[in-house]
């Protein structure tokens, strides 16, 4: 098979994750994601192609569907993995943002399933910073803001005060 048919088949296998994770099929979006990378990694080496930043995308949309799947563990491995490549890089795709932003997103998700509340109020942090920095039209903007302050509020309300944060009655009138 020649690199070209196996890089639009493995685009076409990621296009067809996309759509599954916008119509909720979401096993059949990480069966497209990772039949994508399972392509990929039919292409030599030496051919001219990113395969590290096609595996973040991979992993960014894998990690949206095992959020949705509420495997959070799993979900938590794919967003670090793309976080990895977008973090040292940027996007792929920089007119877009969304993965970047989507894995990030993910990751708060799964670290707050996973029993870490406090990394991810921090990742629920730098997500509504990087929502709130992204030009441009973006329908879902305004909803996923208010799931990311909801989260955010909602964390803070429910994790236990800082007791070294905090002071004794009588030390504000010393």
């Amino acid at each position: 098979m020649k690199p070209l048919k196996q890089v639009a088949q493995a685009y076409m296998a990621l296009s067809k994750g996309e759509r599954g994770l916008q119509e909720g099929a979401f096993e059949e979006a990480v069966s497209e994601y990772q039949k994508a990378m399972a392509v990929t990694r039919t292409i030599p080496q030496e051919e001219v192609f990113d395969h590290d930043g096609f595996d973040a995308l991979c992993h960014a949309g894998l990690s949206s569907a095992f959020r949705q799947l509420e495997q959070y563990e799993e979900s938590l491995a794919s967003a670090e993995k793309a976080l990895r490549y977008f973090n040292r890089r940027g996007e792929l795709h920089q007119d877009e943002g969304k993965q970047w932003i989507a894995a990030v997103v993910s990751r708060a998700f799964a670290l707050a399933r996973t029993g870490q509340p406090k990394d991810a109020l921090r990742a629920f942090h730098r997500a509504g910073e990087m929502i709130a920095d992204r030009n441009g039209d973006w329908p879902e903007k305004k909803e996923l803001q208010k799931t990311v302050s909801d989260n955010i509020a909602f964390l803070q309300t429910s994790m236990p005060e800082d007791n070294a944060k905090r002071k004794a009655w009588w030390e504000f009138w010393s």
